[in-house]
C-alpha cells in the first residue's frame, strides 16, 4: 500500500489515505477540490524528491529537485514518472518518431538492410575494387598534389594513445588530428580530451600527380584501405590562391560507377538529422531556415529611399547607408528621393540584392566641409541581413534581424532534414523521410507489406518487433493520423500526453508510480476505450497507475476510486 498521513499541501485538510500498489487507481471530484494536489503535487512530488536523493550529488546538479511537500509522512512509495497535459518539448529537432523511439529503430533498419543509391543519377550503389578508385584519382590534372589519407576514427570520443602509438611502431609519422597534421613522434605534448569526439586521419603518402606513380599510388591507397576498414580519403593540396583543400572519399564498400562517387560504410548515424553525418549541411537538420522576406524589408512603399522606405537601414544614426544608396542611384541612374513603388523592377532588384562586384564611387564632405569620395562595393540590403544573421554573436541581434526573415523549407534538403546521400538509401522504394512522412496507421501497413529477403528478414525481424509494437501503441491510444516526422512542438497537450504514454508502455519499465493529468481530454469517444485499455496494459505490466480523471468510463474500470470534495476551493480537500 501506499500509506499518506497529515498531507496539508495547498487546500488539503491533513488527509490521511490509503492507496494499493500495482492497481489502476482513480481520483475524481469537483474542479478545484485537491485532486491534483494530492495526485502530482503530494503523492508524485515526494516520489520523484526521494528518487533523485538517492542520485549522487553530480547527478543531481543536472535535475530539477522538487521541494518537500507539506505531509507528515508517505510510505509504500516507488520511483514516479508524470503524464500531465503539458506539450513535450518545444526542441525544434524532437518529433513524435523520436519521442516514441520509432525513428532510432528506423534508422537501424536502413543502416542495415536499406538498399543506396547514388543521389545524383539515381542507380544502385556498389562497392569499388582498389584497382578502380586508382584509376579514379589518376584522372585529377596532370601536377595536382595530393596526399593518401586512412580515416582511422571519425567522430568518437576517446583518447586513442595506444593507436597513435601502435601507428608510429608502424612506421607512420604523421597523422591529421581534428583538422591538424601532427607529428606522431610528438604527440605527448598534448593528449586528447577523453570525452569529446575526435577524427583521426593517418597521413599515408604525399603524392604529385605525374607519370610513374601508378605503383606507389596503389601501394598507398591499399595501405589507407587496410588501415580504415576500407575507406580512403584523398585531400587535393590547394594551388597558390585557392583556399580551402578539396577532399575525395574512396570506399572498398560503397561506390557509384557511373558518377564516380564514393559513400562511407552506412551507419545508424548517416540518418540522425542530429548528428553531422547525416544532417543537411545547409539547415543543420533543422528542415528550415530563415530567409530574408521583401516584404518585411520595404514595409510602406509609398516612401522613398531617403523618406526610410528600407527599415532595417532606416534607424541607424550615420549616414553610411545613405550615402551608399545615393552613389548606388547616381550609378544606375535612379533617385533616393523616388517612391520606392515608382522604382522599376530593375532598379529594386539592385537595392535588395546589389550590383555584384562592380563598385560605385560615394562623395561626401567631412565635418570640415570638405570633399572626400571614395570606392566601395554594394552587397544589397538582404545579404547584408543574411551576413548579419549568420555572423551574429549575441541572441538579441539575431532576434532582431529575424524580423525581417521567414521560416521557409530548407531548399537543400527540402524540409527533409537529412543529407542526399542519406535520403537516397531505399527500403521497398521508400526513403527514411518519405516513411517519417506517412501517417502512423499508413507507416504499420507499410511495414506489414514489406517482403525481406531471406538475409534481411534475419537482420530486420528483431528491429521491426520493436517498430511495430510501438506503432501498435500509438494506433492504441487513437494517435493513427500523426506522422511520425510531425514536430513535438507542434502537438496539442493532449496528444503529447498519450505519445508519452504510449512510449512508457514501450519502455517495459516495471514497479513504477504513473500519474496522469485526465487523459481523456480531448478524446473522442470512440477513441476512449483504447485509451482505457492502454492504461490497464500499464497496470498490468507490474505497475502503480494513479489517474486524475472526470471521465464515467474511467471511473468504473478503476480497480480503487478516490474522491475528493465535497466542494471546490476552500471547501474542498476531504476524502
Amino acid at each position: 500500500m501506499i500509506s499518506v498521513r497529515g498531507a496539508r499541501e495547498h487546500n488539503l485538510r491533513g488527509i490521511d489515505i490509503d492507496l494499493p500498489r500495482d492497481r489502476l487507481v482513480v481520483i475524481t471530484g469537483l474542479s478545484g477540490s485537491g485532486k491534483s494536489s494530492l495526485a502530482f503535487d503530494t503523492i508524485y512530488a515526494e516520489g520523484q524528491r526521494r528518487y533523485v536523493e538517492s542520485l549522487s550529488s553530480y547527478a543531481r546538479q543536472f535535475l530539477g529537485q522538487m521541494d518537500k511537500p507539506d505531509v507528515d509522512f508517505i510510505e509504500g512509495l516507488s520511483p514516479a514518472i508524470s503524464i500531465d497535459q503539458k506539450s513535450s518539448s518545444r526542441n525544434p529537432r524532437s518529433t513524435v518518431g523520436t519521442i516514441t523511439e520509432i525513428y532510432d529503430y528506423l534508422r537501424l533498419l536502413f543502416a542495415r538492410v536499406g538498399v543506396p543509391h547514388c543521389p545524383d543519377c539515381g542507380r544502385v550503389i556498389t562497392r569499388q575494387t582498389p584497382q578502380q578508385i586508382v584509376d579514379r584519382i589518376l584522372e585529377l590534372p596532370e601536377g595536382t598534389r595530393f596526399q593518401v589519407l586512412a580515416p582511422v576514427v571519425r567522430g568518437r570520443k576517446g583518447e586513442y594513445e595506444g593507436l597513435l602509438a601502435d601507428l608510429e611502431q608502424q612506421g607512420f609519422t604523421r597523422a591529421r588530428i581534428d583538422g591538424e597534421v601532427i607529428e606522431l613522434a610528438d604527440r605527448s605534448k598534448e593528449r586528447l580530451a577523453r570525452y569529446e569526439q575526435h577524427t583521426i586521419e593517418v597521413v599515408v603518402d604525399r603524392l604529385v600527380k605525374r607519370e610513374g606513380i601508378e605503383r606507389r599510388l596503389t601501394d598507398s591507397l591499399e595501405t589507407a584501405l587496410r588501415l580504415a576498414e576500407g575507406v580512403a580519403e584523398i585531400e587535393i593540396v590547394p594551388a597558390e590562391g585557392e583556399e580551402a583543400s578539396e577532399a575525395l572519399t574512396f570506399s572498398e564498400h560503397l561506390a557509384c560507377n557511373y558518377c564516380g562517387v564514393s559513400f562511407d560504410e552506412l551507419a545508424p548515424r548517416n540518418f540522425s538529422f542530429n548528428s553531422p553525418y547525416g544532417a543537411c549541411e545547409k539547415c543543420d537538420g533543422l528542415g528550415t531556415r530563415y530567409e530574408v522576406d521583401p516584404e518585411l524589408v520595404i514595409r510602406d512603399e509609398d516612401l522613398s529611399i531617403q523618406e526610410g522606405a528600407i527599415a532595417p537601414w532606416s534607424g541607424f544614426r550615420g549616414e553610411f547607408f545613405t550615402r551608399l544608396l545615393i552613389a548606388v542611384g547616381e550609378e544606375h541612374s535612379f533617385s533616393v528621393d523616388t517612391p520606392w513603388k515608382k522604382l522599376s523592377a530593375a532598379k529594386r532588384k539592385i537595392v535588395l540584392y546589389g550590383s555584384g562586384d562592380s563598385q560605385v564611387l560615394v562623395k561626401y564632405k567631412n565635418r570640415y566641409g570638405r570633399k572626400r569620395e571614395y570606392r566601395s562595393g554594394y552587397e544589397g540590403v538582404i545579404p547584408w541581413l543574411e551576413r548579419r544573421h549568420t555572423d551574429a554573436d549575441s541572441d538579441r541581434l539575431r532576434e532582431q534581424i529575424e524580423g525581417y526573415m521567414r521560416e521557409v523549407p530548407c531548399p537543400a534538403c527540402l524540409g527533409q532534414r537529412l543529407r542526399p546521400s542519406s535520403l537516397a538509401v531505399k527500403v521497398d522504394g521508400r526513403s527514411i523521410s518519405e516513411v517519417g512522412n506517412l501517417s502512423i496507421r499508413d507507416v504499420a501497413a507499410f511495414f506489414r507489406s514489406i517482403v525481406f529477403s531471406a538475409r534481411d528478414r534475419i537482420i530486420a525481424d528483431r528491429v521491426l518487433k520493436e517498430v511495430n509494437d510501438r506503432l501498435q501503441f500509438l494506433l492504441d491510444v487513437g494517435l493513427d493520423y500523426l506522422s511520425l516526422n510531425r514536430s513535438a512542438g507542434s502537438l496539442a497537450g493532449g496528444e503529447a500526453q498519450r505519445i508519452r504514454l504510449a512510449s512508457q508502455i514501450g519502455s517495459g519499465l516495471v514497479g513504477v508510480l504513473y500519474v496522469l493529468d485526465e487523459p481523456s481530454i480531448g478524446l473522442h469517444q470512440r477513441d476512449n476505450q483504447r485509451l482505457i485499455d492502454t492504461m490497464v496494459r500499464l497496470r498490468d505490466l507490474g505497475n502503480t497507475v494513479l489517474v486524475v480523471e472526470h471521465d464515467e468510463e474511467t471511473i468504473r474500470v478503476a480497480d480503487h476510486i478516490v474522491d475528493i470534495g465535497p466542494g471546490a476551493g476552500e471547501h474542498g480537500g476531504e476524502v
